[in-house]
Order: C-alpha cells, then structure tokens, then sequence
C-alpha cells in the first residue's frame, strides 16, 4: 500500500508545526497533528465532510475559547 500523501491547510503557520494534516486512506481520510505525525485518526468520508460542515457553520468555535 503507497504511503498518503498529506496536505496541510493553507491556513497553517509559516513553520508548519502547528496544524492538523490529512490524507486519502482507502476509503476514508486520515488526519494527523503535525506535531506528533505518528498517530493518525481515520474517518469514512461522509463523517469528514460532516466534520468539516460542522467547522464550517462555526458550531465548534466554542471549544477554542
């Protein structure tokens, strides 16, 4: 199996050890934090585009503050 190829968000700082990555895995999409790239979360892809709507319309913008 190739290995992923992981994307950062654009929106990443300029050293680029403060963001969360992802990656086609199969099926579904790993995530990663940059700064431990060892553990991966995996997640089906409607899950992700779930998650991703949810950030979107601002509905976790609480758990930052």
């Amino acid at each position: 199996m190739p290995e992923p190829v992981w994307v950062k968000s654009s929106f990443s700082e300029a050293g680029g050890n403060n963001c969360v990555e992802v990656a086609a895995d199969g099926d579904g999409i790993a995530m990663r934090e940059s700064t431990d790239p060892t553990r991966t979360l995996t997640a089906d892809r409607a899950a992700f585009r779930a998650l991703l709507r949810t950030a979107r319309a601002g509905e976790l913008d609480h758990l930052t503050r």
